[in-house]
């Protein structure tokens, strides 16, 4: 049984929505699964200046939260982010600092590794936030598992570096978006097991 830890950042809720159904879809192929979201870390003035990030921050309050044992823990590893600025979020950033002890002891490396993200606009930074999420991977030592154009729907959502949802044309996930993350999770599971074997 693959382990896999979905870790992602998620202000309004649509990096959650498509977490969870990475969970489903995992979970569903027989994996052992953490769905852990990462600890917001941006003022409460901020949060609260905005009804939907607000609303969303109350209903993760007692969520699992990312630790550094979940990556430990894991075989396969999906993490997720909106983008800032073509960026990841500084919540996920936040994060990933905290990982330096195990990077340090080799214990990130030869896992599988994929990422996905979500903009406001179509051209809003998806790849960039997507690369830069396998720039982090690569220091991990990790083996980085893209979608490429492996499936028809890589052609419908045309993001081969890993799953994007443009959220401006509608914030709820729809075929594609499912269809899109339902093949990135098969595909890490795929090459987990195989590595696993």
């Amino acid at each position: 049984m693959t382990k896999l830890a979905i870790i992602y950042y998620s202000s309004y809720g649509t990096g959650h929505a498509m977490a969870t159904r990475l969970a489903a879809t995992a979970e569903a192929q027989g994996a052992e699964v953490r769905l852990r979201h990462v600890r917001e870390t941006a003022p409460d003035e901020a949060v609260q200046s905005q009804e939907p990030w607000a609303a969303h921050v109350a209903e993760m309050k007692d969520k699992p939260v990312a630790q550094p044992d979940d990556l430990d823990w894991a075989d396969a590893v999906i993490m997720g982010s909106g983008t800032r600025y073509g960026h990841i979020t500084s919540q996920l950033q936040s994060f990933i600092d905290t990982l330096g002890p195990l990077w340090g002891q080799g214990k990130l490396a030869d896992k599988v590794y994929a990422a996905f993200t979500s903009s406001q606009t179509k051209h809003g930074g998806q790849e960039t936030t997507l690369e830069a999420m396998n720039t982090t991977f690569a220091h991990f030592g990790g083996i980085i598992v893209p979608p490429g154009y492996t499936d028809q729907v890589k052609f419908n959502d045309g993001n081969p570096y890993g799953v994007g949802k443009v959220t401006g044309e509608s914030p709820e996930l729809n075929d594609t978006d499912n269809a899109a993350l339902d093949h990135l999770v098969t595909r890490v599971l795929t090459i987990a097991g195989k590595l696993n074997a």
